[in-house]
């Protein structure tokens, strides 16, 4: 009795076996066609990012999440051929996904600043850039998570990739010139217009300073001490600290040589006499 159960068993797993044929040997197509697929996909996949001079860093990443969604694509289709059920994997995988996602939520958004500044390119490795969330600098290196920038006192900062791509970046770099623009007062007893062409003259001299368009200087406010003339120009960037570290010292120099004074900030005291008569009454 136990031996025709055994038979009629494996009598069953043969007819199994044998209606299974077909889904099996169709699925084995699927599977090597699918993977010639993935690599010729792949490959012109490479070839585009080479054209486009992509980031080798975003071009490896993009790469392999193209071929990890591909092989799963492929891997659920055989698996649909051969008649396994595939809806209670994908769900579980789903809700693997969300949960992840949430727990990453500030990686996440990092990750995904870091790839569209790589891609988009608002700025490169050796710009200076100043940007909205606070961080200013030269760029000394591009992370899919972080920007590191060395700021004006020799300082790393590590700013998040996610913030710096949503913020308003000014990159200083891109220009071929940067404008510069200061303040200085002279005494309201010295001439305005002596001390205009003094400036203008030094400015002239500059071999830095571009001519088009040409420096300026005017009277921008009459304040309590002095009277402030601003003085504005356009350097080439790459001598504008340079220049505009070094003008304020020749403007000083000149000055003083015309013998046009930059008062010290003062009040008037007034002292009013008080006759005796007066504190009689």
């Amino acid at each position: 009795m136990e031996q025709l159960e055994i038979q009629s068993r494996i009598e069953k797993l043969i007819d199994l076996v044998v209606l299974k044929v077909p889904e099996v040997v169709t699925a084995l197509i699927i599977l090597f066609i699918g993977r010639y697929a993935v690599k010729l996909v792949l490959k012109l996949v490479h070839k585009r990012f080479e054209k486009q001079h992509f980031d080798k860093s975003v071009a490896g990443f993009i790469a392999s999440l193209i071929k990890f969604v591909l092989y799963a694509l492929l891997i659920l289709t055989v698996a649909s051929t051969v008649g396994i059920q595939t809806t209670s994997f994908i769900a579980a995988l789903s809700a693997f996904g969300l949960a992840v996602g949430m727990a990453l939520q500030g990686s996440l958004s990092n990750f995904a600043g870091g790839v569209l500044i790589l891609i988009f390119r608002p700025f490169e490795v050796g710009d200076y850039i100043d940007s909205a969330n606070g961080s200013s600098g030269t760029v000394e290196k591009i992370d899919l998570l972080y920007t590191t920038i060395i700021d004006d006192n020799g300082i790393q900062v590590f700013s998040p990739n996610g913030t710096l791509a949503n913020s308003v970046i000014k990159n200083f770099t891109k220009v071929a010139s940067r404008r510069f623009q200061f303040v200085v007062g002279i005494g309201y007893d010295d001439n305005i217009k002596e001390a205009r062409e003094t400036i203008l003259k030094v400015l002239n001299n500059e071999p830095n300073i571009d001519k088009i368009p040409a420096a300026d200087v005017f009277v921008s406010d009459l304040a309590d001490s002095s009277v402030n003339l601003t003085i504005r120009g356009w350097v080439k960037r790459e001598q504008f600290w340079a220049t505009n570290n070094s003008l304020r010292e020749k403007i000083k120099i000149a000055l003083d040589e015309k013998g046009i004074s930059i008062p010290y900030p003062q009040s008037e005291l007034l002292i009013k006499n008080i006759n005796q008569s007066d504190k009689q009454d």
